[in-house]
């Protein structure tokens, strides 16, 4: 930690305090190319631990500098390996929890702007916001009073962005253990004042798992990092090819040599692979069923996600 570092830090745990012109000068000395290493982003959470009033220049400051390098920090760039992704939550979680906006936003935002995470760190997220939700504890969004059993227009927007963030192992693409949350947060907050889009989030969330297409999987990270090295060969003559081609014609005649270099097969029926993959299987019906069937009636929300299935 430079000198600077430690004289932010001893300010931070005086007053729990830096200033809009304190944040600017940490971005002149630890961001002037760019980059964020380790040391750097374990400092700018140390400070974090001790600031106790974070103005908005400063949550930004750590949401950017700290996302930049959990994302961008080890190859592949882009994703986010499993060890950052423990690093990070061991260096945030408090007993099982976030205490601030600016971590839970941390999280949701690198979960969104990766190309790639693993799923411990989406469900871990999850976690937090079900846990403020169905308890009335945790990091608040919009810095007022969270009441139990009730979900508010900032939660839903939260709830929202980490259930269809773009990183992790199913980009986009809601899971059994995330419908499963839903369902929780549903029962949790029946008959409650809650915002107006829940019922909207519930239903495309639990559709989204039961007829969701999966045939569109993003890549993992240890296949983006194959890829990686294979393409920055510039000894082999085919990795110089594709370097060409994709600088050339990032579409058409790259995809079709693509198909021939990695065994892709041509012709394939995207639109008949979605439309089986949107049939509700024999298992999902048995999970829904079960789902509904827990207090003997279909409630409004329940009504509504059986409606939007028919009209599916």
């Amino acid at each position: 930690m430079s000198m600077h570092f430690r004289a932010l830090a001893e300010q931070a745990a005086a007053d729990g305090f830096i200033s809009a012109d304190e944040v600017i000068g940490l971005r002149r000395q630890a961001w002037p190319d760019g980059v964020i290493d380790a040391d750097e982003a374990e400092a700018i959470l140390v400070i974090n631990d001790l600031v106790k009033n974070a103005t908005s220049e400063w949550t930004d400051f750590v949401i950017e500098a700290v996302g930049e390098f959990v994302i961008n920090g080890s190859a592949p760039k882009g994703y986010v390996s499993d060890e950052t992704a423990e690093w990070l939550i061991s260096r945030l979680d408090h007993d099982g929890r976030l205490d601030s906006m600016t971590e839970l936003e941390l999280v949701v935002r690198i979960l969104e702007k990766a190309q790639g995470a693993p799923d411990r760190l989406r469900a871990y997220a999850l976690v937090q916001i079900e846990r403020a939700v169905v308890f009335g504890t945790g990091p608040t969004r919009d810095g007022g009073s969270l009441d139990a059993g009730c979900i508010s227009a900032s939660e839903c927007k939260l709830l929202r962005r980490a259930v269809f963030a773009g990183g992790g192992d199913g980009p986009a693409r809601v899971s059994k253990a995330e419908a499963e949350m839903l369902f929780r947060i549903k029962d949790a907050t029946l008959g409650a004042v809650n915002a107006s889009d829940w019922e909207r989030l519930f239903v495309q969330g639990v559709g989204n798992y039961l007829q969701g297409w999966r045939g569109a999987n993003g890549l993992t990270r240890e296949r983006a990092g194959e890829l990686e090295v294979f393409m920055n060969d510039r000894t082999s003559h085919i990795g110089r090819f594709f370097g060409r081609m994709a600088k050339v014609d990032g579409d058409g005649f790259f995809s079709a040599a693509r198909e021939v270099a990695f065994g892709e097969k041509p012709g394939r029926d995207i639109a008949a692979e979605a439309g089986v993959d949107a049939a509700v299987t024999g298992p999902e019906k048995l999970w829904l069923n079960a789902k509904i069937d827990d207090d003997g009636k279909a409630d409004p929300l329940e009504q509504a996600l059986l409606q939007f299935l028919q009209e599916g």
